[in-house]
């Protein structure tokens, strides 16, 4: 009896056994189209490191442990899916396409909502679709991806500045910079001592998404510092579930571009000779453009782990990026850092969110008006090394380049912190408070300096700048936000409060005379024989800020957005330490109404219109309060003791340096927006369509008194009745193929049209860009004047060289003789248009991006070959293009003026980006069981350019003011941009 039950125990076993290593099978198919959907993984829940995915024809086979259970369906695109099974029964699962536009979650101030809530004029760019490649920072990231952002690098610099230009300028200074939010904590613009661009310190790959906030409804929550636009930028979370681990690493080599069509060492000897100048010919045949530029290599590899459980989400990451420039000496190296915690408690009720990013930063900085200047304009006969050592005999005595670049140095380091801690309760269902406290410290150094040199025709007396900066800001905020519903009416109520304090410290030495004994002098500072200058600066700034909004719908249909915010600065005088931003935003989603929301085309639509203010509070600090200084020199002084003979023994007066403005306040730009978002065709095709009018006024700048007897040279203030106008259309539209399909594609793009025009200034012009160099120093080049856009061109209009060899310009007037009254408005450097256009394909394991972006009915002016290409310099032996040979009777002693002989077509289409991946299947490898994932990619930045302008690139803006005002459109011998070609290895355990 006993075997018996033995072996019905036995028998038992084996069939568990047998149900254990079952298998269960089946198809998957969409739910709309009813076609198979190839990819899709598979997984028994709570396991998926056995995952399987779904073949061609979407059948899959996975193997179970157990005779009943439940499996995952999972694929991009498609909403997740669970089934469950029993036995070995063959399964049919139809997935449901995700609406992705209208679920996604777009980050608002203080907040976040479902795309299809929003209210406002929001632009979402996720980490997927970021541009590719070798990049620096944040704007790089969006440069093409956005409608209405114009992303435009100030040089082809590793990790140059950038103006990121929202929906058109609408201020004079050069604070036309956005606000930058990162993880909640508002960045503050001001200097922290690092030339290049101040976003450097964020490692791109750490940023999960970006949201460009352009109505001034969107962005009215930041009220005075939301004028320009606000950019919020959310870094990577963990999420509950299994650990993830990603390994990515790229080598990247960049080239110089385009060439500048200089002339030949042959061309060279004709053409000095077809004007009679003085050849200067060494003998050699030298392509400096070549030697003075280099293949740079940059490196990154970043490492980051996430994960976590119901209560608690982990997200950190290390990386190391080394980019080269181009030119040498010219190098920008960041080591990264990056925590991101969540904790939650008290049955959920209470979650602590913690954000931290640090960084040390590294940038070697070249010469760069020396160096374009010398790979332009070096006589191509002269050898640049003889044996091997620097040529020093060089035409008109210039000094090698290659000297140049050893003795002359430019170096920055920066150490930053940037943290913040968010505890929060939930008192009662849907009210949450949250305490936001953050910190952003930056120290920084910098170190400019000469070596000493002397040869038989050259002396360079040794010389350091060494800058040491520290910036601190704090910030402390309150929100309350209440979450209810009444039935069928939804409701979000916030209210806050914001206190943020800055602090900038910056002390500034200037040592020369010091010895040629192989020390740096930045090691060697005792050693100078002479502190030429010293300086020392502390600004403090403070914003308290009072704020609230509502959000209201019903039904999902009708929806309100209402906002308003009170901002106190200390930058602003004491009868104006209050300003006040309100706005108001209404949205329709039109295919909830029963005569849409059965249509099999139409999925969605929705109008939007908004009106708000918002506020510019860029000045320098301390404008609002009167200064002093010291002066022994003119009507400032007189003797006190009659024996005095010498005004050098004079006593010091105390003169004023700036006036006191107490009126001073906030520019305010005033916005309506009037927008519709729709997907068509089962959310194949969508798009938005958006008209904006922004008035700024209250316009802010530094202006002579009118007082004639003038206690300060200028002071600031409000210019009354002055307006600059933006209006424009923005639109965008992206189609996608079935992805279920082994080929799949999507194709897209964006447009914004943007007239911008200042009215009622009460100036003829005020100069935004000027000559620089010997003999045209100060010349206006553009500036501002009444009906017409920002940066207009303003100058002589050249039409020829005379029958005396010199300019010959359009009598305007006319009067019969030239003068400055016959200057004309001859374009603008801000362009009529921007676009940007993307095509991605992907077949089986292989993907193919393409991005394109270009500008059109901008102009720019010429500086290099105003100041480089004219006969005078080819007569000698200085190199030129054929600009120097287009008028055979041009006299070498003609003049280079200020003209637009010089302004040139700014219009350009570039191929910014193109990307080719191979997803490669660990399972192929035999790694199943270790890897997730295993991506290879090439990508080619800059890759080809379609421009009429001349010089190294249409993309300019090298970050110069006058007076306060940006330039903008004038090409100062700008760093040249570059092309890259990169490999990238991304693995996913």
């Amino acid at each position: 009896m006993k075997k018996i039950y033995a072996l019905l125990i036995l028998a038992l076993g084996c069939m568990s056994y047998s149900y254990a290593q079952g298998t269960v099978s089946g198809d998957v198919f969409s739910d709309l189209e009813k076609t198979p959907v190839p990819g899709v993984s598979v997984y028994i829940k709570g396991e998926p490191k056995g995952a399987v995915t779904t073949d061609f024809d979407g059948n899959f086979k996975i193997k179970v442990q157990q005779n009943e259970g439940i499996l995952v369906f999972s694929y991009v695109g498609f909403k997740t899916k669970e089934v469950s099974y029993s036995g070995t029964q063959k399964l049919t699962v139809s997935l449901t396409e995700e609406v992705s536009t209208l679920n996604e979650v777009v980050v608002v101030g203080y907040g976040s909502q479902k795309r299809s809530d929003v209210t406002g004029a929001i632009s979402s760019v996720k980490s997927e679709e970021f541009n590719k490649g070798v990049v620096a920072n944040a704007g790089q990231l969006i440069q093409g991806k956005v409608a209405g952002v114009n992303v435009t690098a100030a040089s082809g610099e590793p990790g140059a500045s950038q103006d990121i230009i929202i929906r058109g300028v609408g201020s004079l200074r050069s604070g036309t910079t956005p606000l930058y939010v990162v993880d909640g904590f508002a960045l503050d613009n001001s200097n922290n001592g690092v030339a290049s661009n101040p976003l450097n310190f964020i490692n791109p790959q750490d940023i999960e998404s970006i949201d460009v906030l352009k109505d001034a409804s969107a962005a009215a929550i930041y009220g005075a510092r939301g004028g320009n636009g606000v950019i919020v930028i959310t870094t990577k979370k963990g999420s509950k579930g299994q650990t993830k681990i990603n390994l990515s690493m790229t080598t990247g080599f960049s080239t110089l571009a385009n060439k500048v069509d200089v002339f030949s060492a042959d061309e060279f000897r004709k053409q000095v000779a077809a004007v009679n100048g003085s050849l200067k010919d060494g003998g050699a045949n030298t392509d400096w453009q070549d030697e003075l530029t280099r293949t740079g290599v940059s490196q990154n590899v970043n490492l980051s782990m996430s994960g976590g459980t119901d209560k608690s989400t982990y997200a950190a990451s290390v990386g190391i990026d080394n980019q080269e420039g181009i030119y040498r000496k010219s190098d920008l190296k960041r080591y990264s850092g990056r925590l991101n915690l969540n904790q939650k408690a008290l049955n959920d009720k209470f979650n602590v969110a913690f954000n931290m990013t640090a960084t040390k930063l590294e940038n070697l900085r070249p010469d760069t008006r020396t160096i374009v200047g010398n790979m332009l304009t070096m006589n191509p006969t002269d050898a640049i090394s003889i044996d091997g050592q620097p040529n020093v005999n060089l035409s008109n005595d210039v000094l090698n380049p290659l000297i140049s670049e050893r003795i002359y140095s430019d170096e920055t380091n920066n150490n930053r912190i940037l943290a913040n801690i968010a505890p929060s309760y939930e008192f009662i269902k849907g009210l949450t408070y949250k305490f936001n406290l953050g910190v952003d410290y930056s120290m920084t150094e910098r170190d400019i300096q000469v070596l000493p040199y002397t040869s038989a025709t050259n002396t360079t007396i040794s010389t350091l700048n060494t800058i040491m900066t520290t910036n601190n800001n704090i910030l402390y905020e309150n929100t309350l936000t209440y979450n209810f519903n009444v039935k069928a009416h939804v409701f979000t109520v916030l209210a806050g409060h914001s206190y943020q304090k800055v602090q900038v410290n910056e002390k500034n030495y200037n040592f020369k005379g010091f010895p040629n004994n192989g020390v740096e002098p930045k090691n060697q500072i005792e050693a100078a024989t002479e502190l030429t200058t010293k300086s020392s600066s502390a600004t403090e700034n403070e914003l308290q800020s009072f704020f609230g909004r509502v959000n209201y719908g019903y039904e999902n249909k009708y929806l309100l957005t209402a906002t308003m915010r009170a901002d106190g600065s200390t930058k602003f005088g004491s009868n104006n330490k209050y300003g006040y931003f309100p706005s108001v935003a209404l949205g329709w989603n039109i295919t909830k109404e029963d005569f849409l929301k059965d249509s099999e085309i139409v999925n969605n639509l929705k109008l939007r219109a908004s009106w708000g203010q918002t506020g510019v509070q860029e000045v320098p600090s301390k404008q609002t309060k009167t200064s002093y200084t010291e002066s022994n020199s003119g009507y400032d002084t007189y003797p006190l003791d009659a024996s005095t003979t010498s005004v050098s023994d004079y006593p010091y007066g105390s003169i004023y340096t700036r006036l006191a403005n107490p009126n001073l306040q906030w520019e305010v730009s005033t916005q309506t927006n009037i927008g519709l978002d729709f997907s068509l065709f089962n959310n194949r095709l969508s798009g938005t369509v958006d008209y904006f009018n922004k008035i700024s006024d209250n316009i802010i700048l530094e202006v002579a008194p009118v007082d004639p007897i003038q206690p300060a040279p200028k002071y600031w203030t409000n210019i009354p009745n002055m307006k600059i106008k933006n209006n424009g259309i923005e639109v965008a539209l992206d189609y996608s193929s079935d992805k279920s399909k082994d080929f799949s594609y999507s194709i897209g793009g964006n447009i914004s049209f943007t007239e911008n025009k200042v009215e009622n200034s009460p100036y003829k012009i005020l100069t935004t860009g000027a000559a620089q160099g010997s003999g045209q120093t100060g010349a206006t080049i553009n500036g501002v004047l009444n009906g017409h856009p920002l940066g207009s061109f303003y100058m002589l209009d050249f039409t020829g060289i005379g029958t005396d060899g010199l300019n010959q310009f359009a009598d305007t007037n006319p009067d019969g003789t030239i003068k400055d009254d016959d200057r004309i408005v001859a374009g603008s450097a801000l362009p009529d248009y921007i676009y940007a256009f993307y095509l991605n394909f992907k077949y089986k394991s292989f993907d193919l991006g393409l991005n394109f972006n270009g500008t059109g009915g901008n102009k720019i002016y010429n500086h290099v070959a105003m100041t480089s290409f004219n006969r005078g310099q080819l007569a000698n032996s200085f190199n030129t293009t054929d600009r120097a040979s287009q008028y055979l009777n041009e006299a070498t002693t003609n003049s280079n003026t200020v003209s637009t002989r010089y302004l040139e077509d700014g219009s350009f289409l570039r191929l910014n980006n193109a990307t080719l991946g191979y997803n490669l299947s660990p399972k192929l490898i035999g790694l199943d069981n270790v890897l997730d994932n295993i991506r290879f990619s090439v990508t080619g930045q800059n890759l080809f350019l379609i421009t009429k302008y001349s010089g190294y690139d249409p993309e300019i803006n090298t970050g110069t003011s006058v007076g306060e005002i940006q330039s903008f459109g004038i090409d100062y011998f700008s760093y040249p941009k570059s092309r890259t070609i990169s490999f990238g290895l991304n693995a996913a355990f």
